[in-house]
């Protein structure tokens, strides 16, 4: 189905600003910093946005699908349910390879943000947090389903905990600018899936 022109425009403006907002944050990107990188007038932004706040619901929504779709359709090339978790430490770990990660993680990054001081971002970033969440929990109850994962196996407790290890191993690369921390714990990671296998 065909677009119209201001489906466009706000596609535009939303794909434009991800990287943006995704880096500096909400507080710390500006009216100019959106019509800077989209080179429109701060009417047409107005025009097709009501605020600041809907561009930047707009650009979580965005930049988290990106995030999303990546991990599912990587998960979708294998039937084996260890190798679909081992998906998640091998994004991560090589996250200089995918231009949406190198900004950050969407998730860690609105939710630190947004705690207090923007209720509609914090409430998108606990939606996804469940969303991925509950994505995690279903690959291990499908693992335990077909006898590839081990039956006492607790979905939500090893769900809980990857999620813990990455956003926490990544949120330490992103403040040193070094990587190792995040490969040791994206190690230790695939070992603890690895140990699930029936």
């Amino acid at each position: 189905m065909k677009m119209s022109k201001s489906e466009n425009t706000k596609q535009f403006i939303v794909e434009k600003t991800a990287s943006v907002f995704n880096t500096k944050g909400y507080a710390g990107t500006s009216m100019n910093d959106i019509m800077d990188v989209t080179g429109l007038s701060k009417g047409c932004i107005y025009g097709n946005f009501e605020n600041k706040d809907e561009v930047a619901l707009a650009t979580f929504d965005y930049n988290f699908n990106i995030v999303t779709e990546h991990i599912k359709e990587r998960i979708q090339r294998t039937e084996n349910t260890i190798e679909r978790l081992l998906v998640y430490p091998n994004t991560y770990k090589n996250y200089f390879r995918y231009p949406y990660l190198q900004a950050g993680c969407p998730i860690i990054n609105t939710a630190t943000e947004a705690d207090d001081t923007h209720p509609k971002l914090k409430e998108r970033a606990a939606n996804a947090l469940l969303y991925w969440k509950t994505s995690i929990e279903q690959q291990i109850k499908r693992g335990i389903a077909r006898n590839e994962i081990k039956a006492d196996t607790d979905p939500t407790e090893i769900a809980v905990i990857m999620i813990s290890m990455i956003e926490g191993a990544f949120m330490q690369a992103k403040v040193t600018g070094k990587i190792a921390e995040l490969k040791i714990a994206m190690t230790f990671l695939e070992k603890m899936i690895g140990s699930l296998a029936s």
